[in-house]
């Protein structure tokens, strides 16, 4: 088994961390670069920083916190909201994140997926997916989780994946901020019909859910907001749990 990842989510809106609940409700968590920081020294293996409403302004990411959230850490970075274009790509790339995160952009030109994993590598391109259950199925929503796609999760992760996208960050909208677990349903089913690596994202609330995400969910990395800016869980401790229950992990 490889080893598995913790990553926090910085979700960013107006310079300052926010959380809230199923996409709605948000309240103040902290400065992003503060939290990076922390993260990083506490042994968190990557950092996601989301701009989240960025696409809804029509604007691009805020590049200049990027670069001080990059200066701030030393381990890899993911930086989504935003992000349109190839330039755009490119410039959060020079301003020192290590991936990239297409969301709505990539629901509204598909082929940007392609056109970036050829210019920056497979490795560099993520692609995040907010979904929603609807009866047995999960549908696609867009532009930071206000408007429903109509398309099936199973049907556009397969094509993100078959355009080059390197890794999937998969949020169930359902769960979001509610700490009542993982949808473990959905990680099951997308780790059978994609090869890549998948972020489970949406629900975290205890160490047991990192756990089932990854043993039973086939999660390649586990990602949580809340539960590590209030601090009701630390990354060293979540790691030593997951390592007490045979789980590789960086320590």
């Amino acid at each position: 088994m490889l080893t598995k990842r913790i990553i926090p989510c910085l979700d960013v809106k107006n310079g300052r961390t926010v959380k809230g609940t199923n996409f709605l409700n948000l309240r103040d968590a902290g400065d992003p670069v503060e939290l990076g920081a922390r993260y990083s020294d506490e042994g968190a293996d990557e950092l996601v920083f989301l701009d989240i409403s960025a696409t809804l302004e029509g604007r691009s990411t805020f590049l200049s916190m990027v670069e001080r959230v990059a200066e701030a850490i030393h381990i890899p970075f993911t930086v989504g909201g935003g992000i349109r274009t190839i330039d755009d790509i490119v410039k959060a790339l020079d301003a020192g994140a290590d991936k990239v995160s297409l969301n709505s952009a990539a629901l509204a030109n598909p082929d940007l997926i392609n056109q970036a994993s050829k210019r920056v590598g497979t490795q560099s391109v993520v692609v995040a997916i907010d979904v929603k259950r609807s009866g047995t199925t999960w549908t696609v929503w867009t532009k930071a989780g206000t408007e429903p796609t109509g398309r099936d999760a199973l049907v556009w992760s397969r094509e993100v994946v078959e355009r080059g996208a390197g890794e999937l960050l998969v949020t169930s909208m359902d769960r979001d901020g509610t700490t009542s677990g993982y949808d473990i349903e959905l990680l099951q089913v997308l780790s059978e019909c994609v090869s890549v690596p998948i972020i489970a994202s949406g629900g975290a609330g205890t160490m047991y859910h990192a756990l089932e995400a990854i043993v039973h969910g086939k999660a390649d990395a586990v990602l949580a907001a809340s539960i590590f800016h209030y601090q009701k869980i630390k990354i060293k401790e979540l790691k030593q749990f997951l390592h007490s229950h045979g789980i590789p992990v960086r320590v």
